[in-house]
């Protein structure tokens, strides 16, 4: 991918302007174009990959989802192009839209797509094609969703379908379903759960804020508006600290193939007004995060995304994951839409958060501690309230970073019995250094955890109740990362190896962890010194700082100072 010489007066961080977005863009598009049939109607990929709903669902998802660059990106031949395609589609090439089927989420992009250029595309059309694309289209705002961030697609289809007059009262109706089911969702502070259950993720950003934000805003409903958008500012304070100084997002939950549409919800807070951040930050997180996975071969010698994170990784892809799917990542140009001399594109690059100053950020909601140390620019995620449905290794690992990847052989585990499954986990609070949780493991069995950090080092403690006596317990720790160096201690009741086993009643075991990339750093074992009192109780003396007294048990977790 060609690119501008980097501007680093402008941009001092990343070096990327306006002009290597459009750049990118631009990029993206003329390389897609060789990839759509004749017909204009479906973009198929090349390779071996097909999504489980077939390969036809996936040449559409093709081309709604290079639709939406394009019109980010609006260029006169290129919507030619894509208005071919629509006229193509919507005349029996493509699926129809039904319940819980794909076409419906890439429904959404075609309609978000057709709502930013209606005066330069659907207004010029022919009659006969608006009416069979509105057709097609309608038949989202009585489709039955998934009960998660898909009740967002018909909303998203039903404001474009409203705004062209079509079946108003219908539309009308399809907004008020979709965006009344996803408040039960809401758990305060800025974040949603993606459907039943604590499923916290970038789902959060890039689909349950950004289709109500962008329907808000694009409708010019204000109540909402202030709504949606006081909920994605609030979101934004938490979600600017996930990202390390390399740019690169944290790396947890699903669809991570995205990539940089990770950068969607900074560029939404600017474009409608709803950001506590600086403009100078705002582009500072997105140009990262777009630099950092460019550099890193999230584009093919074809100039395609791959399917992956860096270059191509099918660890990191979904059955749903077809060989467009990672041009979702074409909402992270959402930055577009604003003008060329809007603040966010003129102002002077801002450090992120994670270049400022050590920093411990406890989130109430997903019942998160994020770590993040300036020396190495490293963050790091202590998860202690998310859960997908499944044992996911992308949600219920006990921490995830921006330079590492959860491994088969179970990172930041406690391995109970040889079973490293930790579910039905209930979050016990966290606090200004801390968090804490319960969960089921082996066997039926209870383990109470809690993190303890300070700067990079971390103490790790789990009380294993219900478990037959001499059941072998292992505790692992961070996996591998570039240019990082993990360490893994043991404290209490855990041998060289991090392997103990349960006694006759409840059972303390507590570990040292660190993931640094800090060549000189103080030694683990003398930066912080853990004793066990009493069953469940020890305290933690940190070297350069407090020492705390932690108790865990049946009613949950306490930490208080020592006098």
């Amino acid at each position: 991918m060609q690119l501008p010489p980097e501007d680093r007066t402008l941009s001092p961080y990343t070096g990327y302007t306006r002009a290597h977005w459009e750049a990118a863009a631009d990029s993206l598009l003329a390389a897609v174009e060789p990839y759509a049939t004749e017909d204009r109607a479906l973009y198929h990929f090349p390779g071996d990959r097909q999504s489980w709903t077939g390969r036809l669902s996936d040449g559409l998802e093709g081309y709604a989802r290079t639709f939406l660059l394009a019109a980010l990106r609006p260029d006169g031949t290129t919507l030619q192009q894509y208005a071919e395609g629509l006229a193509a589609g919507v005349s029996g090439v493509w699926p129809r839209v039904e319940d819980r089927r794909q076409p419906l989420v890439e429904a959404a992009s075609i309609a978000f797509a057709l709502r930013l250029t209606r005066e330069s595309l659907w207004d010029r059309l022919d009659d006969g094609v608006r009416q069979r694309a509105a057709a097609w289209l309608g038949d989202a705002l009585t489709a039955e969703a998934w009960p998660c961030n898909w009740e967002l697609f018909p909303v998203t289809v039903a404001g474009f379908l409203e705004s062209v007059g079509y079946e108003p009262e219908a539309c009308r109706k399809a907004v008020d379903r979709g965006l009344t089911r996803i408040e039960q969702w809401y758990v305060g502070d800025g974040w949603y759960t993606d459907g039943d259950g604590r499923k916290f993720d970038y789902y959060n950003g890039w689909a349950m804020h950004l289709y109500p934000v962008l329907h808000a805003w694009l409708a010019r409903d204000e109540r909402l508006l202030d709504l949606y958008g006081g909920r994605l500012s609030r979101h934004l304070q938490d979600y600017a600290r996930l990202f390390g100084a390399d740019g690169a997002p944290m790396h947890q939950g699903r669809s991570l193939t995205y990539r940089f549409a990770t950068t969607a919800p900074l560029w939404l807070g600017a474009l409608t007004d709803h950001t506590p951040l600086p403009p100078g930050e705002t582009r500072r997180l997105a140009s990262g995060a777009l630099k950092y996975f460019l550099d890193r071969g999230a584009v093919d010698s074809h100039g395609l995304l791959t399917l992956g994170w860096h270059g191509p990784d099918p660890a990191v892809l979904q059955g749903y994951s077809g060989p467009a799917s990672p041009y979702w990542a074409s909402k992270g140009f959402l930055g577009l839409l604003l003008p060329a001399d809007h603040e966010v594109w003129t102002a002077v690059e801002e450090p992120a958060l994670s270049e400022r100053a050590d920093t411990l950020t406890s989130l109430a909601a997903p019942n998160w501690l994020l770590q993040s140390t300036v020396s190495d620019g490293v963050v790091r995620l202590h998860n202690h309230g998310s859960e997908d449905v499944r044992y996911d290794p992308y949600y219920t690992r006990l921490a995830y970073s921006t330079v590492t990847t959860p491994v088969p052989s179970y990172d930041n585990s406690l391995i109970l019995d040889g079973d490293p499954s930790r579910t039905e986990i209930e979050p016990l609070g966290v606090g200004e250094d801390w968090a804490a949780s319960r969960h089921t493991a082996a066997g039926g069995a209870r383990v109470t955890s809690v993190v303890l950090a300070r700067g990079s080092a971390e103490v790790r403690a789990f009380l294993v109740t219900g478990a037959a006596p001499g059941t072998p317990v292992r505790v692992t720790g961070w996996a591998p990362g570039d240019g990082v160096r993990t360490e893994l201690l043991p404290a209490v009741a855990l041998d060289g190896e991090l392997t103990g086993a349960t006694g006759d009643g409840d059972t303390l075991f507590v570990a040292l962890a660190r993931l640094t990339g800090e060549a000189d750093a103080v030694p683990l074992g003398e930066s912080v010194t853990v004793r066990a009192l009493e069953e469940g109780e020890l305290t933690v003396a940190w070297s350069e700082g407090p020492e705390l007294r932690v108790r865990l048990d049946g009613s949950g977790v306490g930490v208080i100072p020592v006098d």
